[in-house]
């Protein structure tokens, strides 16, 4: 199963749009949030199904801020990461995934992406793919799920 990654598109799609043509065939789209509305009109104009969670500048969204998704034999918790101390932000996805029984927690809202592991747990956030602040790029993220686990990559758009 192969999954793409967005986070803080902010209503800016441009580069999620190069990113879906360049990244190959897709099973799903993931939108870690701050756009809760973007993840939707992805979806929409791709005809991929979607699971979004409501981030920070998302305020009169009705949406979910967690999302719980079994795929392909693990469990994926995603979350935008808003909610709480920022110092505190691993800490409380380490104890989330332990309640949920995640291997995975995919989030967003730093606008840096990340893969880091930590008590067998991934760590994933695919940076934002309109407002970068750890590069000059925007970044997205690919997880591909399979027998060998979920394989995390990180792609910038030029």
């Amino acid at each position: 199963m192969r999954l793409i990654v967005f986070s803080d598109s902010h209503g800016q799609l441009e580069f999620a749009f190069r990113a879906l043509k360049e990244a190959g065939k897709l099973d799903l789209i993931l939108h870690a949030g701050d756009y809760y509305r973007d993840g939707l009109r992805l979806s929409a104009e791709t005809v991929l199904p979607v699971k979004a969670v409501l981030g920070n500048c998302d305020r009169f969204e009705k949406g979910p801020l967690e999302v719980l998704l079994d795929l392909a034999g693990y469990r994926i918790l995603m979350t935008h990461g808003h909610i709480g101390a920022y110092e505190q932000m691993h800490d409380r996805f380490l104890a989330l995934a332990a309640e949920s029984g995640a291997n995975a927690v995919v989030f967003g809202h730093t606008h840096a992406a990340e893969i880091r592991r930590e008590a067998g747990v991934l760590f994933f956030n695919p940076g934002s793919i309109a407002r970068p602040r750890d590069q000059e790029e925007p970044s997205y993220g690919i997880l591909d799920i399979g027998e060998d686990g979920i394989k995390p990559i990180i792609y910038r758009v030029p």
